[in-house]
């Protein structure tokens, strides 16, 4: 997966600077996840890996299937990405191009996984200190998943709150183990 990632990072980031320079954060988005999406299509898959196309034959053929959803800036990056045989990576680049969308416009994507519902006021809150600690907007996503059997497990980006009593408990047998 690092490979993938460190592959596909500068075409994300060529990406991002075109869209930035055009102020078309939001289509290229939209642009990179149609791509994603497509690129991963079984059918797709073994169009791709067909020795017998050249890299020409095998960016038209995805231009084709994309349709209306690549502009020329966008075809331009098919046609390179081909070319590279760097098709393949393009859900990763949507990825990495979304976490560079997301610093520029200083928002978060928040997870919060609790034993039980939450209310909207907790929620709120939540969201108000998370914003205040954070310096980001904050867009929350929230799960429910009994096996917690109390408390919260936030991912905020690469941070890991875990405030759960299961992750309690698995901290106390680890330090007795130890």
């Amino acid at each position: 997966m690092a490979e993938l990632t460190t592959l596909a990072r500068p075409y994300a980031k060529a990406a991002f600077e075109v869209a930035l320079a055009d102020n078309d954060l939001k289509s290229w988005s939209s642009l990179l996840g149609n791509a994603a999406a497509v690129a991963q299509n079984g059918e797709v898959k073994s169009i791709l890996a067909a020795p017998s196309l050249s890299s020409g034959q095998v960016a038209q053929a995805f231009i084709d299937i994309c349709g209306d959803g690549l502009n020329d800036k966008g075809r331009n990056l098919i046609r390179l990405l081909a070319e590279n045989k760097r098709l393949m990576l393009l859900p990763e680049i949507s990825e990495l191009y979304e976490m560079l969308k997301a610093n520029q416009e200083k928002s978060l994507d928040v997870e919060v996984t609790t034993a039980f519902e939450i209310s909207s006021e907790v929620s709120s809150a939540l969201v108000e200190a998370l914003k205040r600690r954070l310096q980001r907007d904050i867009r929350l996503a929230t799960r429910v998943d009994q096996s917690l059997i109390g408390g919260a497990l936030i991912r905020a980006g690469d941070t890991v709150i875990d405030n759960s009593v299961r992750g309690k408990l698995a901290k106390l047998a680890e330090s007795m183990n130890s």
